[in-house]
């Protein structure tokens, strides 16, 4: 059996108005992403796409997009971003950019530095809040920012897994 290595591509959707967000959904970035592919790589760009690329999560609140794609053809899936300028999801166009944030090699990567860079962002918003009320929220939303409730999501799924049926 062998390994298929692969690439993550941490990408945020840049929108304008930030509850257009609520529209989209995975299959529409992944269609939106084929075409553009398709537009910049042609048939040999359709190929690569349809053999191992994934939209593997979506937070339509944050805009965060996680895209799997192969190890040896990652850049041409980057690439591609770029091309990308509005979403079409239920009759409605949004106009956006999207922006790779992180490159990496495992899921777990891509969520440590999602955590490094919320924890950034909220530093950046400390400075421009008004009353004390928001600065106090900011603080105790940049010390919230940790992993240890994904871990613990993590040690709930390991034990879930078991099947009940023992080999012996």
């Amino acid at each position: 059996m062998v390994r298929f290595k692969s690439r993550y591509l941490l990408c945020e959707v840049c929108v304008p108005d930030r509850s257009s967000l609520q529209l989209l959904e995975d299959r529409t970035i992944y269609n939106t992403l084929r075409a553009a592919v398709n537009r910049a790589h042609g048939d040999y760009g359709s190929a690569l796409f349809n053999i191992g690329v994934i939209v593997k999560y979506l937070n339509a609140h944050t805009g965060v997009v996680l895209i799997r794609s192969r190890k040896k053809h990652y850049r041409l899936i980057w690439s591609a971003l770029s091309f990308i300028t509005c979403l079409e999801n239920r009759g409605q166009k949004v106009q956006c950019f999207l922006n790779c944030l992180h490159v990496g090699g495992t899921i777990r990567t891509c969520q440590k530095f999602l955590v490094k860079y919320n924890r950034q962002q909220l530093h950046r918003m400390l400075p421009d809040c008004k009353t004390d009320a928001e600065k106090q929220e900011v603080r105790r939303a940049i010390l919230s920012c940790s992993l240890s409730n994904v871990r613990e999501e993590e040690a709930g799924e390991d034990g879930s897994d078991d099947d009940g049926d023992k080999e012996t």
